[in-house]
């Protein structure tokens, strides 16, 4: 638990520097190296191949990322117990996105506040994956919430969850799992078969995380004065309304807390794609809900970690 609050501490202050070697980009290396190598060995000819690769891809990468970090702290651990705590800590760091994430959302947010629309489409364009270059103020608004409230599952909740569960090792491997489907796991003609089980893998690793950030986030809402009874009830109502089966959960648990609807059209590659809503229109969405979006965030985090470090004390 101190290597947890220490690693924490470590994200609220320093986030996620560029210059800083991150491991999710070794991670994605891995994963672009080994896709080269299939496709030159032929291997994409059939749909049953490609599957048999991607499915080797997924074992090997979260299996490498777990057996890598085990390594290096059993021999931090045989050289000094400090230089263990140091590297325990520093890699528990880079699990988690929280300044990382609230960072990008001010950014925006404060660029609409000066009213730089082309700026702010262009930050925006950065964090999600829609087109961006006509949207307006609320568009981007609501694009930013949605991104947000979304994360705080797979950046935030989910790799405190797995490390209080498995230390380090639980949640590099959670981050190669997370890092898998952000780069194969998509339902287009390149990636359906060979990404068929890194988008299986996370679904399920991400199932749990999902609905418990969405709990949190309502409580994050009580707490806060916000709507708790809307927040709970669009979650309960609303929360399979996505395309994924996990990401509906905190973005309708933000949605009732703030009283807005997300979910609608959006462009992808000049192509119109229409998602399922999520909560009612009870009020005009507005810049402001960025900033509200990120505080329902960090409750969320605040109230996860108080959790855990009651459930780790009353445990000991």
């Amino acid at each position: 638990m101190l290597s947890i609050f220490a690693a924490v501490l470590l994200d609220a202050f320093l986030g996620d520097p560029y210059w800083l070697p991150h491991p999710v980009r070794f991670i994605g290396l891995y994963i672009r190296v080994f896709e080269a190598w299939v496709l030159s060995r032929g291997a994409a000819k059939s749909p049953k191949a490609l599957k048999a690769a991607g499915i080797l891809l997924t074992l090997s990468t979260v299996i490498l990322s777990y057996g890598v970090v085990f390594v290096i702290l059993n021999l931090a651990a045989s050289i000094s117990i400090i230089l263990y705590f140091i590297c325990n800590i520093i890699i528990l760091y880079t699990c988690l996105a929280a300044k990382c994430l609230s960072g990008e959302g001010i950014k925006i947010y404060n660029l609409l506040l000066k009213g730089d629309i082309a700026a702010a489409r262009k930050q925006t364009s950065m964090i999600v994956g829609r087109d961006t270059d006509s949207l307006d103020e609320q568009e981007l608004t609501r694009a930013v919430v949605e991104t947000v409230s979304e994360n705080a599952s797979d950046g935030v909740i989910a790799p405190l969850l797995y490390m209080a569960i498995g230390g380090a090792p639980l949640a590099m491997a959670y981050k190669a799992i997370n890092t898998l489907d952000s780069m194969v796991g998509y339902k287009n003609d390149k990636y359906l078969y060979f990404g068929w089980c890194s988008a299986k893998l996370d679904d399920l690793a991400n199932y749990l995380p999902s609905r418990m950030t969405g709990g949190l986030i309502s409580l994050a809402a009580l707490l806060m004065r916000l709507d708790f009874k809307n927040s709970f009830k669009t979650l309960k109502k609303d929360g399979r309304n996505h395309s994924s089966p996990n990401s509906g959960y905190p973005e309708a648990a933000t949605a009732g807390a703030l009283g807005i609807k997300l979910g609608g059209t959006n462009l992808y590659f000049g192509k119109p794609v229409y998602k399922p809503t999520i909560g009612e229109d009870r009020r005009s969405i507005e810049k402001q809900d960025i900033k509200r979006t990120i505080m329902l965030m960090i409750g969320a985090y605040g109230i996860a970690l108080g959790l855990i470090g009651i459930i780790n004390f009353i445990c000991r």
